[in-house]
């Protein structure tokens, strides 16, 4: 069958996250056709994952203007924007009546899984940029489909790809054997089953970031409940303490998120947690009982503990983009002129300029990697940078470039700046402004905190998550 020409074509979004309903809604505001395949069974999938997290950013801030358009005609009103939604909220009431509103434009249970130029594998290059895309979907249902496109924008995130345990990119060794005490995601404790599996037993939280610091609050609060008598946990670190270990504090400018990194400062100040740093995991053991010792590359042991939550962060699944000609950074798999703008090697702002489809473009013409997958592995991503994302690379695949190329927003700074890549340097600690630790790897519990606002962990914590 030959394949159809380019121009009547839709454009194919893969994923039905916030960023990728947002794309569809900035093509429809175009007048181009989306058409969003979900491997989820629902829209907002991999976001409901985490339905008992909070954000760190308001009602105002993770609603896309063109989505808001779209929403405006069923008599859809904005939550307050000054509140803080959580995971489940969002997607209850924001994704799900977004996706309704597109209608029959978005499948679920539908997984992208290959993307290449129709006739063309990723060698040929006779008339390549003149074939359409062609998307190989299967559904839940076990049929297979091809389906054309003008341009595809792959809004799939990162969430069902996490990072192991081992510090070198690698699940540890005896990681996988011991499946059953690990889980890479922050865990819900109002539900009874999981809080059941968490309260009084000592459980190690691997990783540095705002989930990290979520789960360090969560198991403090439950380690205050009448139930959670004995909950302990311990995290681990792969690199010192420092000022900015915690976050910007009082200096980010998103308030929730600053308060995020207090809430983890409180936990270890007041003994629910203690802090072990310089360890890098490479192995994970069964010891007699069943609990897990981490083993670190130094030859040192922790003590057993019941539970391990693995929060290193995630990586983009490239498997289906394959026969695609994408060039992206060696270092983090993002692409390749976004990378510098977010490396944590040469900062940790969490603040990145905001860029569109020049910075997102391939030397495949008309694909485009958005939300959480366009940093690759790089942490941090905020929904108000997906949706300038979106906006840009609509308006490119419209061809207005004037638009595409224009900046429409300013993003919050994080009030942390400081390469990253410094903490593996002698004198790193002393580098970095504040701190308050030797780089030798030890347990340390940090003393008072300097501030009343560092003390304020009895709020609900809000998360970093921000599945795409």
């Amino acid at each position: 069958m030959n394949a159809p020409t380019t121009d009547q074509l839709p454009v194919v979004v893969v994923g039905a996250g916030p960023i990728g309903l947002a794309a569809a809604a900035h093509l429809v505001d175009r007048g181009i056709e989306p058409l969003v395949l979900e491997a989820g069974l629902t829209a907002g999938a991999a976001v409901r994952e985490w339905s008992h997290v909070r954000l760190f950013s308001t009602w105002g801030e993770v609603v896309d203007p063109a989505a808001e358009k779209l929403l405006a005609p069923t008599g859809w009103t904005r939550p307050d924007p000054a509140t803080y939604p959580s995971g489940g909220e969002w997607a209850d009431s924001y994704l799900q009546p977004l996706a309704d509103v597109l209608g029959d434009r978005v499948r679920i249970g539908a997984t992208v899984t290959g993307v290449s130029r129709a006739g063309r594998d990723r060698i040929v290059d006779a008339d390549r940029e003149q074939q359409p895309f062609v998307v190989h979907v299967a559904y839940a249902d076990g049929r297979e489909e091809r389906v054309f496109a003008r341009a595809v924008i792959d809004a799939s995130g990162t969430w069902a790809t996490p990072s192991p345990a081992g510090s070198s990119g690698l699940a540890a060794l005896g990681e996988k054997a011991t499946a059953d005490r690990i889980t890479y995601r922050v865990p819900g404790l109002k539900d009874p089953t999981v809080r059941g599996r968490y309260a009084g037993k000592r459980t190690a939280v691997i990783g540095s970031g705002a989930s990290a610091f979520t789960a360090l609050a969560y198991l403090a609060d439950l380690a205050k409940s009448d139930d959670g008598a004995g909950t302990k946990g311990v995290w681990v670190l792969r690199r010192g303490i420092s000022g900015s270990t915690f976050g910007g504090g009082e200096a980010d400018q998103l308030p929730a998120r600053g308060a995020l990194g207090l809430a983890a400062k409180a936990a270890v100040d007041v003994g629910h947690a203690d802090a072990v740093t310089g360890f890098r995991t490479e192995a994970i053991e069964r010891a007699d009982d069943g609990r897990l010792v981490l083993v670190g590359e130094d030859g040192r042991r922790l003590d057993p503990v019941d539970e391990v939550i693995v929060l290193t962060g995630f990586r983009p699944d490239l498997s289906f983009l394959d026969e695609l000609r994408l060039g992206l950074d060696e270092r983090l798999q993002a692409p390749v002129a976004l990378a510098p703008l977010i490396d944590p090697n040469q900062h940790s702002c969490g603040t990145v300029y905001p860029h569109g489809h020049r910075e997102l473009s391939h030397p495949e013409q008309g694909v485009y990697l958005v939300g959480m997958k366009s940093y690759g592995r790089a942490p941090t991503f905020l929904a108000m940078t997906g949706y300038e994302q979106v906006r840009s690379v609509a308006a490119a695949i419209a061809g207005d470039l004037e638009s595409a190329d224009r900046v429409e927003l300013t993003l919050p700074e994080t009030g942390v700046c400081g390469g990253a890549g410094l903490f593996d340097a002698p004198g790193a600690a002393e580098a970095d402004s504040g701190g308050c630790c030797p780089p030798a790897p030890q347990l340390v519990q940090l003393g008072a905190p300097a501030t009343a606002g560092a003390a304020a962990p009895e709020q609900a914590p809000a998360g970093g998550c921000c599945g795409s």
